[in-house]
């Protein structure tokens, strides 16, 4: 009986030892960063990688290649107080784009358009590049809906202002001409003075 129980005692300590010695499981790597220095001040954006990564990578795309350096928020759209949102980008400029991306739904993605988030406008699905909205308020209306007619696949949302939400509110609340537009387009939603992006920089993790 002595015998046995040794027997067992030695076959079992290696199985103890190992488990003692496992590895611990590595974590995700975590989502970019993206620090957005505009004339009004510095906004901090999270690139949802992991949810969008088509997006998030176009996105990142032009940060990296520094083509929104110098860009403008070139439009406002605000029905209500803290409600509507703000645009920015390459403005189409053709040696800035880069080629369209495959849309992501939000019903795919699972982002909703909340307060602070990012995402792509576009014409026809799967036609956005560099151009960029940023929500101020809840915005259900850009998500997904299947159970609407027609083009109900929304825009493609990516990110999250996660710092500077005071400078966001400046840009949505600088004042836009009545009268000006961009190629005959965007009436009444122009600012005045559009607020430059000086750089947008992936930041250190």
């Amino acid at each position: 009986m002595l015998r046995r129980l040794l027997v067992l005692a030695l076959c079992l300590f290696p199985l103890a030892a190992s488990a003692q010695t496992a590895p611990a499981p590595v974590s995700p790597p975590a989502n970019p960063q993206v620090a957005i220095e505009t004339s009004a001040g510095r906004m901090i954006v999270e690139v949802y990688l992991d949810k969008a990564p088509v997006s998030a990578r176009n996105f990142l795309r032009y940060v990296d290649a520094k083509r929104l350096d110098g860009a403008a928020f070139y439009r406002t759209v605000k029905p209500a107080e803290k409600f509507g949102f703000v645009q920015f980008g390459v403005q189409n400029a053709p040696a800035k784009m880069f080629p369209p991306i495959k849309h992501e739904p939000t019903s795919e993605t699972g982002i909703k358009h909340l307060d602070g988030t990012l995402s792509l406008p576009r014409l026809a699905p799967g036609s956005a590049r560099g151009e960029f909205t940023i929500m101020v308020g809840d915005q259900p209306s850009f998500d997904a809906d299947p159970a609407k007619p027609g083009d109900n696949l929304g825009y493609a949302a990516f990110g999250r202002v996660i710092e500077g939400g005071d400078v966001l509110l400046k840009i949505f609340d600088a004042p836009t001409s009545p009268t000006k537009t961009l190629m005959g387009s965007f009436k009444g939603e122009v600012p005045e003075a559009p607020v430059k992006i000086l750089t947008a920089r992936r930041m250190a993790r």
